[in-house]
């Protein structure tokens, strides 16, 4: 009796592409935490910087949010992915976590919110320098 030995039979693969996911800012100029990323509902770890994701061709849903006291700069963007393609998405997220989203998109982005902290610091300067004529005439 004589044993032969099949082939080992593959299973075919589906098609990948490459996410290039850039989280823009740092730990010094946003959050210490990276933001939190899921792609079609799974949940993915990133740092800042560059991110080389490995994905299925075909619909994609990028969801990104960050984090500090509570989530905030929440940001979205559905695309297809071709076979052997690399999609470039890029997220910032907003200055402050106060009533701003954060923003996505296929090139660099700007980050939102800054008119709102300049509004403070012009709100803080006016009040110093009206007690200090205050005090100065009093």
């Amino acid at each position: 009796m004589s044993y032969q030995q099949q082939p080992p039979q593959f299973q075919p693969q589906a098609p990948m592409g490459m996410l290039h996911l850039t989280i823009q800012g740092s730990m010094m100029t946003s959050t210490m935490i990276p933001p939190t990323v899921h792609l079609n509902g799974y949940k993915v770890p990133v740092k800042y910087g560059r991110n080389d994701i490995p994905v299925y061709a075909g619909p994609l849903h990028v969801e990104i949010h960050s984090q500090w006291m509570r989530d905030f700069g929440r940001a979205a963007l559905d695309f297809t992915v071709q076979p052997n393609q690399a999609v470039p998405v890029f997220y910032a997220s907003p200055y402050h976590q106060f009533a701003s989203a954060g923003s996505i998109g296929h090139s660099k982005v700007k980050r939102n919110g800054l008119g709102v902290i300049l509004g403070l610091i012009g709100t803080v300067v006016a009040v110093s320098l009206l007690f200090t004529l205050l005090a100065a005439l009093g």
